[in-house]
């Protein structure tokens, strides 16, 4: 619903939950003013559309013209803002601090100097216990002004002590720009491009990693250094597909939040994150009981106050873990009972369309095609990639180029041969313009071409050289990117033995069982 993301004011009361929405008149009705009467008539007039349109919501609202919507619109918006910031909420560190420089602001304003640096002192002692340096930095920059201005006498060395300070966290401050920069834009490459699809992606990547990481930044030990820089090294490892220090670095990240428990509160979203990736880092080595134990510490999260009770929370709970949930029904070769959630997952990606951003979109796409495929439903499994092939992006080459290969091997399982040829030549086209074209992916076009000239009978033997060609790259690091992305051995075995693909992955998995 394309309207709904262009209007700002829309968007945001189409998220407002009820108690938020009766909190918002209780705010408005103090006032009484015409001003709020006509806002409220206009907030119950878009909150009853399903779609922005201003015609309609000008026929639904006859006390308000045309040339007042404008105005009307962003006194709205701004009263909706200010009722939600007064709902009180005691988990976000953030508005606690802003609320204690607010009142020490207020004291200084009366002439109280005493009281304001009280005040500011224990917001210091809120921030540090939070490790929110940005914080301490507006404190002590007000401590600064306060004890240059007045005579305070608030303490000896009063001058040195401040100063030391202040230059101890704007260092602090420093490093902490300098590795989340980094790993900012280590994640920035991935979301464009996927990932390394060659030596000389992996060597351009090696090059800025070396020239970027921060060496100040081992000087500190703090919350946010820490968690920067393993982030850094997780995307720097992920991005090369070596798992191992890819798994390294996501523990480090999950690990730091449980021996800071008290900013898993704090930094919610971002321990989320870390989960995430220690359940993607425990898939792609294919331990089994390491993704479990994760996925059960996901779920019980998930569960909690501080995740439910706010929306950003548990839509990404819920984002990331059904994609954790997804991928544990590929690696038991489950993929019929793994179709049995994309219902629940079509209705969720509808009711959060506004919040979701495309990236996110995209990968379930492309995961729930996977699934289909992989119970033998290939027309389904086009539909979905259809949808990420017509939606013309920027971002995921690696998965576009992935959909379209994945969406010719569909068509080839149905026989549509009348169509194989044209998309052969398109997919290899899109694939060699994106420098995708690997050793493994060339084996298979090859195969694809010469299909076409295959006698009754002939197809099992032309299967099993393809699977003798490419089994040598199976443990190849410069191959690994497509076999992340489709099961090809595994198909083709399964072509070889007239089994479903699932049934072969099943068994592979039962088998990896029994040798523990």
């Amino acid at each position: 619903m394309p309207n709904r993301s262009i209007d700002p004011l829309f968007q945001l009361i189409k998220t407002l939950e009820k108690s938020e929405k009766r909190n918002f008149k209780l705010y408005v009705t103090r006032n009484t003013s015409s001003d709020n009467l006509k806002i409220i008539e206009l907030f119950d007039a878009l909150d009853k559309l399903s779609d922005y349109d201003e015609a309609q919501l000008l026929k639904k609202t006859p006390g308000i013209k045309k040339q007042q919507l404008s105005n009307l619109k962003a006194h709205l918006y701004k009263s909706i803002l200010s009722s939600l910031r007064l709902i009180k909420d005691d988990q976000n560190i953030d508005i606690q601090l802003h609320e204690q420089m607010g009142y020490a602001r207020v004291l200084y304003n009366k002439g109280l100097y005493h009281q304001s640096l009280k005040i500011l002192d224990k917001m210091k002692d809120l921030a540090r216990q939070h490790h929110q340096v940005s914080f301490l930095v507006q404190a002590l920059f007000f401590e600064k002004k306060i004890e240059a201005l007045h005579i305070t006498r608030s303490s000896e060395h009063r001058a040195q002590s401040l100063v030391k300070e202040s230059e101890e966290v704007v260092s602090r401050i420093k490093a902490i720009n300098n590795s989340s920069n980094l790993s900012l834009m280590l994640y920035d490459w991935y979301i464009r491009h996927g990932h390394a699809r060659n030596q000389q992606d992996a060597e351009e990547l090696n090059a800025f990693f070396q020239q970027h990481m921060p060496e100040r930044v081992r000087q500190f030990r703090g919350f946010y250094e820490e968690l920067y820089v393993s982030q850094s090294y997780c995307w720097y490892a992920f991005i090369r597909q070596d798992y191992l220090q890819y798994y390294r670095y996501t523990s480090k990240w999950v690990e730091l939040f449980q021996r800071h428990p008290d900013m898993i509160k704090v930094e919610t979203l971002q321990y989320i994150k870390g989960l995430h990736n220690l359940l993607s880092a425990h898939f792609d080595l294919k331990n089994e009981e390491g993704f479990t134990k994760t996925l059960k510490q996901f779920e019980e999260l998930e569960q909690t106050e501080w995740v439910q009770q706010n929306d950003n929370n548990r839509i990404q709970a819920f984002v990331y873990l059904q994609q954790g949930k997804i991928n544990q029904y590929f690696m038991t070769g489950r993929f019929t009972e793994g179709l049995t959630i994309v219902p629940h997952l079509e209705e969720k990606l509808q009711e959060y369309q506004l919040q979701l951003d495309r990236h996110r979109v995209l990968v379930f796409y492309y995961k729930i095609a996977c699934l289909y495929f992989g119970s033998g439903d290939n027309e389904k499994a086009i539909d979905y990639l259809q949808k990420i092939i017509n939606w013309k992006l920027d971002l995921r080459t690696d998965l576009q180029c992935y959909a379209r290969l994945l969406h010719l091997i569909a068509h080839y399982e149905l026989g549509n041969f009348d169509l194989l040829e044209y998309l052969v030549k398109s997919v290899y086209r899109f694939m060699a313009k994106m420098g995708s074209l690997s050793i493994v992916e060339e084996e298979m076009f090859s195969f694809i071409r010469k299909s076409f000239q295959f006698a009754a009978g002939d197809e099992r033997p032309a299967f099993q050289h393809l699977l003798d060609r490419i089994k040598p790259y199976e443990n190849d690091p410069r191959e690994t990117r497509t076999f992340s992305y489709l099961d090809v051995i595994s198909w083709l075995e399964s072509k070889i033995e007239g089994v479903p693909v699932q049934e072969v992955i099943r068994r592979k998995y039962l088998a990896s069982k029994r040798k523990k």
